[in-house]
This record gives C-alpha cells, sequence and structure tokens, in this order.
C-alpha cells in the first residue's frame, strides 16, 4: 500500500493500512510533539455509538469487560470455531466485513456451522488499566462458555492472542489457525519498525494524551489520509467501478472511521513486550501468572500468509511454526497473493485461501497420516 522509497510515516502521513496506526502514531507523535503539547486531550467515546451492521446473522452469547461474544451458530452440535479478530483500532467487522469479504461467512460455506466471534469493546475511561491477562482471562471466559476445546483462529494482532491462549491452554485448543499474525518481530517488518523507531516516552505520551487510553479518534484525526480507492480495491480484491464496488467502497470508508480506543496498559505492553522486545518469541512472556512456552502448542496449526503483506511478511508469518512444538506434519500453510488486509478482507482470498482453512478444519488429520504411512 506505501509507495516504494517512502518511509513509514514520512513528512507526516501514515502508512495506509490501517493495521500499523497505532504504531505510526508514535512517529507521527514525534513530528508533532509541540503541536500536541498546545491542545487539548482527545475526548473519550463512550464504546456504545452505533455501527456498521454484520454481514452475519449471529446472537450475543456474553458480555464481558473486554468483549461481547458474538454466537454465528446455525447449529448446537459440532466442532465450534472462535474467530480472535484483532483488537488495534478497528472493529471486528474487519471479520465479517460483507458478503464475500468475510471470514465468518467462508467458514459458514465450507461447513463450519458453529462460529463465534470476539467482538471487542472500545476502551472508556475505566478501562484504562486493562492489560493483556484481562484480554486473556476474558477469552478463557468465553471459550469455557462455548466448550473447550475449539478451533482458534487468530486474525493479525487476534492472532499472537490466540497463540498465547493456546501456550496457556493448550488442552482448550484443538486446532489452530493464524492468518496474517505477527510472532517473531525479529523477522523485520513494517509493524516492526514502527513500533521500535520511536522512544518509550512517546508511547507513554500517546497513552497521557488519551487520557490513559489510546484514543482512536485523535488517532483518526491525526492521520487524516484516507487509504484511496487503489488501497481499498487491492483490500477487497476487486474492481469498484459497479454498483456493488461502488457500495463496498462506501462501507469500507464507514468502517475505517469507526475506531476503537485502546486501554493504556494493553497497548503499551503490546509495544514494549511483544514488538519492542519480541518475548513471545524469545520464550520471556508471562500470561496469567505462568511462564509461556511456545513448545507447549503441539495442536494442528493452519498459518495463512499474504505474499505482498509488507505488514506482516510471509517469512514472519509463515515462520511461527519453527517456534512451536506441533509435529511437521500436523503444519499447514498458504501464502496468497494478497497485501494484509486482503488476507481477511479479499475476495480472492476468500474463494481461495478460505474454503481451504475450513476443510482442513474438518479433516481427520491422524486419517490423512495413516493412509499416507
Amino acid at each position: 500500500m506505501q509507495k516504494s522509497g517512502q518511509r513509514p510515516g514520512e513528512a507526516g502521513r501514515a502508512p495506509d493500512d490501517p493495521m500499523l496506526w497505532p504504531f505510526a502514531a508514535a512517529r507521527l507523535a514525534m513530528d508533532a510533539c509541540f503541536w500536541w503539547l498546545e491542545r487539548g486531550p482527545a475526548e473519550q467515546g463512550d464504546g456504545d455509538l452505533p455501527y456498521l451492521s454484520w454481514s452475519t446473522p449471529g446472537t450475543l452469547a456474553l458480555e464481558l469487560a473486554t468483549m461481547r461474544l458474538r454466537d454465528c451458530s446455525r447449529t448446537r452440535s459440532g466442532q465450534p470455531a472462535l474467530v480472535c479478530a484483532p483488537y488495534a483500532l478497528h472493529r471486528a467487522l474487519i471479520a465479517d466485513f460483507a458478503p464475500g469479504h468475510s471470514v465468518v461467512q467462508s467458514l459458514q460455506n465450507g461447513g463450519i456451522d458453529r462460529i463465534y466471534l470476539t467482538d471487542w469493546r472500545s476502551a472508556t475511561p475505566d478501562m484504562r488499566h486493562l492489560s493483556i491477562d484481562s484480554y486473556l482471562g476474558d477469552l478463557n471466559v468465553a471459550i469455557d462458555e462455548i466448550g473447550a476445546p475449539v478451533d482458534l483462529v487468530g486474525l493479525c494482532q487476534g492472532g499472537w492472542l490466540s497463540l498465547l491462549y493456546a501456550a496457556r491452554f493448550p488442552a482448550k485448543v484443538r486446532r489452530l489457525v493464524l492468518a496474517g499474525a505477527p510472532v517473531d518481530l525479529s523477522i523485520d517488518s513494517r509493524l516492526a519498525q514502527l513500533a521500535r523507531n520511536a522512544p518509550v516516552m512517546v508511547y507513554d505520551q500517546l497513552v497521557a494524551r488519551g487520557g490513559g487510553n489510546v484514543s482512536g479518534e485523535e488517532m483518526l484525526h491525526v492521520w487524516s489520509k484516507a487509504p484511496s480507492r487503489d488501497d481499498i480495491a487491492a483490500a477487497l480484491q476487486r474492481d469498484l467501478s459497479d454498483e456493488e464496488g461502488a457500495a463496498l467502497l462506501a462501507r469500507f470508508d464507514r468502517w475505517n472511521t469507526e475506531t476503537l480506543n485502546l486501554p493504556g496498559a494493553y497497548y503499551l505492553q503490546i509495544v514494549n513486550w511483544i514488538f519492542r522486545e519480541n518475548r513471545i518469541a524469545c520464550g520471556n512472556f508471562t500470561a496469567l501468572g505462568r511462564a509461556i512456552d511456545l513448545k507447549d502448542v503441539k495442536s494442528p496449526i493452519f498459518l495463512l500468509a499474504g505474499l505482498d503483506d509488507d505488514v506482516v511478511p510471509a517469512v514472519q508469518a509463515l515462520g511461527t511454526a519453527g517456534l512451536l512444538g506441533t509435529p511437521p506434519a500436523f503444519v499447514a500453510a498458504s501464502s496468497e497473493p494478497c497485501n494484509h488486509l486482503g488476507l481477511f478482507m479479499g475476495a480472492r482470498t476468500h474463494a481461495y485461501a478460505w474454503p481451504r482453512i475450513a476443510e482442513w478444519l474438518h479433516s481427520d488429520l491422524a486419517g490423512v497420516l495413516a493412509r499416507r504411512a
């Protein structure tokens, strides 16, 4: 999405991909530090404003401090799948954007009849001290409510959260799907560069500016450059010139403005522990009171990567397999010709990759291996 040769945040402009925005903020903060100090703090939203409607019918299964657990199941029986959406300034609608552009719908079309989705809440002032443990704890409550073991499908930053959960509670995850998930940040990427390029004090200032949270509204205001029509067409992987395309373009623009605030404590832990110190991959991350060892993750895993993804490069997304205890025979992967958002919203990706993932979730892996022997 970003033009070749242009540095992230160059000339005060943020990268076009919304997934980078919480980290590009630090670069912009340095460029506009004195201007920020002269302005008052941004007003906090209440997290309950009317939003775009979901594409897939569903109900509210559980309401927790960090999320509303959305139930999109078509039956009460069968193996459940939980889609863990990214919590990075935008709504979980990224996982259910529109017909033909929806992870939830593609899994349903592939025969997965029990599907749940983490609909993360926008942080209110009383949520400012919530930590990564808070989100792991509520994810655990949600999975207990659904009924373990689940098939856990982690998208982008929902991927590292899903992986931490699978390492902390390995018996509660039957199979794991990680799509465009940043885990080993020693493998260079725009995400890692943006997180490391600013001094720690800049991130602290960003949280202070939001009254203890990272303000999605302020970030959107600072990043006045919206993704271009070509950026959106690349993400959705379709021509936008017809009537349906125009509707999708308008929907994307609306989704892009529906930002969420992030708890300050949670945000600073992500920046420092995950993206700057690489604790998950290095083996020194503690989750819910226990040291995490990724070798404890032995469940079958499917890794989805974008060949044109400069947010989480394919080599980084696929390299996670080498950190786990999952036997190589139980590792599946797909590399698609798409950018980062195209992994979750792209029409071609939903025509090819996600049906394959649904088939893999259904498959009898032990039987396949026995037949090969």
